[in-house]
């Protein structure tokens, strides 16, 4: 069917030439007004349908696309399901890698799919055809009228100095809330830094989302990398709590040292089929001080090693513990979390 951009959703566009892949972006882009979302999140769901549509052409000779309304546990979205009868993909881990292309196009495709979107599932067989299912939920934070009271250091140093650092990291303050990450690509070099640069993007693109998800997303970019070991941290500092979740032997510490945090660190590899990632929430109280490090870093150390470690500002903490816990020998990251000076 013509889409008619005052039909209701659900709304399904046949993709079957390229005239069809600016009308299913002009869908796409007015449903996502038409459910609140802004026209920042409107433009990235226009920009995932056109590689959708793109897709549909180049890989299938057509198929189509439907955008239905979602709502679910107070939240409210968009998603977008493609359908095909083509040959199939014959290895989505590196179909999802941003910028790979098989058909010679711009080469952004799946990978940016997922990195557009917030959730992507994709079911494909050999002369089956494929079906992929993407999902945007719309954010609805309010900015707060009070300044945060935390304040952050992060002390990052790659092997050798190389210009290629493994080890990646990310902090996101927004509304109430805090988001810190440190990510550790495998092993070393060029490799190892784009698996980190990998995950460390959609980390930064999602970090409103629930951190299970974040998890899942980054995995899924992963997947034609060599992956990553992962520690992430969000603090709603509004509302007293933090939650953390871990793949990998990321170090996560707090002083002072209480029993309301007991860290779960689950093994695996980020993009290799890690085990699902285990949220645990604490209380979060002034005076706690947070510590995640990449394990560049020996974890051979107490606090009462470091006299008047807490009492420097947070990124000159950072930036002692990375001076003396750095190992020669592997690329080193270092964040710290704790109350803002006065």
């Amino acid at each position: 069917m013509a889409a008619d951009l005052a039909t209701p959703l659900p709304l399904t566009v046949e993709v079957r030439h390229d005239c069809a892949v600016g009308e299913a972006r002009r869908a796409a882009k007015a449903a996502a007004a038409a459910l609140g979302f802004s026209p920042g999140a409107g433009e990235e769901i226009a920009l995932a349908t056109s590689e959708l549509a793109t897709n549909l052409i180049k890989h299938a000779a057509g198929g189509t696309l439907t955008l239905t309304g979602l709502s679910e546990g107070g939240r409210v979205g968009l998603e977008i399901e493609s359908m095909d009868r083509g040959p199939g993909i014959a290895d989505v881990d590196q179909a999802l890698a941003d910028r790979f292309s098989t058909a010679g196009g711009r080469g952004t495709g799946l990978g940016a799919v997922n990195r557009l979107m917030d959730d992507l599932e994709i079911a494909s067989a050999p002369g089956a055809g494929t079906r992929i299912v993407c999902r945007k939920w719309r954010r609805d934070h309010q900015a707060s009228s009070r300044r945060s009271p935390l304040a952050t250091g992060v002390a990052t140093r790659s092997r050798h100095l190389d210009p290629a650092n493994g080890d990646a990291f990310v902090v996101k303050h927004w509304a109430e809330s805090l988001l810190v990450g440190v990510i550790d690509g495998l092993g070393h070099g060029l490799a190892a830094c784009t698996a980190a640069r990998t995950a460390q993007a959609y980390v930064a693109s999602h970090f409103e989302l629930p951190l299970d998800e974040i998890f899942r997303g980054a995995g899924r970019a992963c997947r034609a990398t060599r992956g990553v070991v992962m520690a992430l941290a969000r603090f709603d500092w509004g509302r007293g709590r933090m939650v953390f979740a871990s793949v990998g032997n990321v170090a996560a510490r707090v002083f002072p040292p209480s029993e309301r945090f007991k860290f779960s660190l689950r093994r695996g590899v980020v993009g290799f089929n890690a085990p699902r990632a285990l949220l645990t929430e604490h209380p979060w109280q002034p005076g706690d001080v947070f510590v995640l490090h990449s394990d560049g870093l020996s974890d051979h150390w107490e606090w009462e090693d470091f006299q008047g470690l807490t009492d420097l500002a947070a990124p000159a903490m950072a930036q002692e513990l990375l001076r003396s816990l750095a190992k020669d020998d592997d690329d080193a990251t270092v964040a710290v979390v704790k109350e803002a000076s006065a």
